[in-house]
Formats: C-alpha cells, structure tokens, sequence
C-alpha cells in the first residue's frame, strides 16, 4: 500500500473535513484494522504525511499514525524523510510572523519536508522469491545505478523533478510527486501485484502502478477528482474491447458527492459569519450534505474491531501481541472487552 490520508483540516487540501482530532485518528484506526485483515504477510504499508499545523495548534500525526499501525499488529519499518524543492507546497508557511512581529515567541519554521513512514504485516518470506517467474524477476529488478545517483539507500529523498503546485493537472490539490510511489512501488513489490491507495486523491499511484506494470486498486470519495484520475491514467472506454490494453474498472457510489467545493463552501460561509458581528449564517445545504457525513455506530471503531476479530481465539492472538509489545493500556482494554464480550455470546449460543 502506498497512500496520503488527507492532511487533517488543512487549508489547501480539505478544510474542515473532520470536526476534531480525534475524529481524524478514528478513521486512521478504523482502517489500518481493515488493512490489516486484507494485507498479504510480510507487504508494505507506506504512508506520506506529516504533523499538520491547524489554526495554531500543532497535531502529532506521524506518531499517532505509527501508534494506531502498531497497536493494530503492524511493525514499524522505517521512516524517510521526502525534502521538498522550493516553489512546491508546504505544509506549514509561518516563518513570515516573525517579520511581521520581530520578538520572541512568535516562531513557527516553515515546514518543507514530509514524512514516509512504512510499515510491515509481519516478516516477509523470502522463499517467496524463489517461486516467482524468471522473467517476472528479471522485470522488477530495481534500476542499481539510480539506486545509488539518487540515494535511494538514504532516509532523507531530496525529490527535485517535480512540477510546482500552480503546474500541475490537479490543480489545488496536494498530491505527492510520481517519484515517490515510483521509488516504493519498485522497491517493495514485484511486476504484476496489486498496490493499494485508499486515499487515491488525482490517481498518482494508480498512475505509477500502471507505468511499472503492476495492478492497483484506489479509492476517492470525492467525485470532483474523477476527470483527474481519468486523465492521468489515460483512459479511454473504447480501448477496453483490446486484449493487448489495461483493463480499468470505475465503480461509482450513488452517494459520492463533491467534498471539495462544499467544504470549500462551508469554510467560506464560517468567515463570512465572522465579518458579520458573529451572526450565525448556515445554508440550506449544510444540513444535508453534513449529516451525510456523520460516521454511523456500524463504521465506529469498536464495530469495525468485532469484525476484524470475530471469534474468541483471534482476539486472544491480538491480545498476546499486544501485551509483548506494550502496547497502550487502553488498546489492550478494548481488546479484553471484545474477548469477554464473545465469550458471553458463545455462552449464550451453547445454553440456547
């Protein structure tokens, strides 16, 4: 898997898409306990992402996300630091307060570095290798003298050939340079599997999974963004009677709606509410759309456990892992309340 989760509540991806932190963490649990139910053993999890600066308060998302991996049973691999080249978008650009206000405590750096944190479901077997096609083999072997001009080998990726923000086909969108996904494809999977991104954005890993002949499969929730990933991946309906082109399936949710333009909106209604004296202004829409986002108890973290772990023994398995890893006391709780509360119901089952 390789992906970028939306940067939580940022101004120039999606504002105020979730109403709190914690919000946010919930989703990134929620799903890394589905990743990891789905993910073969021994695969990759790589995420790009960093500690978002919101409104004056800074959110430790890199190591909340490492947390919640490890406490769903993932091992921490790595982290690499992405350098950004100048003119492409930071994350955080606040060093100009300082020259507004030139005294002390005014400082925040601007941050011009992202993250890319990676992580296993468990060990790979690499016996695995020697089952593979010669020609399959032969295909993904990893360019070595790229591996070494462009440092790959290093936990700092100072990625330059990449389009300034105002350039590129996703205009206003902050999608992470091809180079990125290109150097993880490559140097995590072999020609012919499947990469996952469950944060598609414009479609750039779908893009490069294609180009380096492997197979992908990407969710997007906002519809705003479906010419991009068609553009960017090329497709063209009438090509797909051709045996010798790539076969693409969209599957589109009655629900899907266009996130972007109304969060955009309901940001610019807030501070039209703020000009005029604090009187409350909400459109017709707001409700509608808002309410539609609301996580529903069956998508809560808790409902999203008992189905990851379904019996008794799976849950004793986590707990056994989570206990030699330390994990937090409150992830072990939860897991003993799943365990007690499926021994009840089997107790139920068997006196019925």
């Amino acid at each position: 898997m390789v992906t970028s989760p939306p940067y939580y509540n940022a101004p120039f991806d999606y504002p105020d898409l979730f109403k709190s932190y914690e919000e946010f963490l919930e989703l990134i649990r929620a799903f890394a306990i589905e990743l990891y139910r789905v993910m073969a053993p021994g695969r990759i999890a790589a995420f790009v992402t960093d500690d978002m600066l919101v409104k004056g308060e800074k959110y430790p998302v890199v190591s909340d996300i490492t947390k919640i991996m490890v406490e769903s049973g993932f091992r921490y691999r790595d982290r690499i630091v992405w350098e950004k080249p100048e003119g492409y978008i930071r994350i955080s650009r606040r060093s100009g307060v300082v020259l507004q206000h030139p005294y002390p405590m005014y400082f925040y750096p601007d941050n011009i570095q992202e993250s890319i944190i990676i992580f296993q479901k468990g060990k790979f077997d690499y016996d695995y290798i020697k089952t593979l096609n010669p020609k399959i083999l032969e295909a993904s072997k990893i360019d070595l003298k790229k591996y070494g001009s462009e440092k790959w080998y290093l936990t700092i990726w100072r990625i330059t050939n990449v389009l300034p923000f105002e350039n590129r086909l996703e205009k206003g969108i902050a999608a992470f340079p091809e180079e990125i996904p290109r150097r993880l494809i490559k140097l995590f999977t072999f020609v012919g599997e499947t990469v996952l991104d469950p944060f598609l954005g414009s479609g750039t890993t779908t893009k490069v999974a294609k180009e380096l002949g492997r197979n992908s499969v990407g969710y997007e929730i906002d519809l705003e963004l479906k010419d991009v990933i068609l553009k960017k991946i090329n497709y063209n309906q009438t090509t797909l009677t051709s045996p010798l082109t790539d076969k693409i399936e969209i599957i589109e949710r009655p629900d899907a709606r266009r996130l972007r333009t109304f969060l955009q909106e309901k940001v610019k209604n807030q501070r039209s509410v703020v000009k005029k004296d604090a009187v409350k202004i909400v459109p017709a829409t707001t409700t509608t759309a808002y309410s539609d986002a609301k996580i529903s108890k069956k998508n809560s973290g808790w409902e999203k456990l008992k189905r990851a772990l379904p019996t008794v023994e799976a849950v004793k398995e986590r707990l056994k892992h989570a206990k030699e890893k330390n994990l937090s006391p409150s992830y072990i709780q939860t897991l003993e309340r799943l365990k007690a509360h499926l021994e009840r119901k089997q107790e139920i089952t068997s006196t019925a």
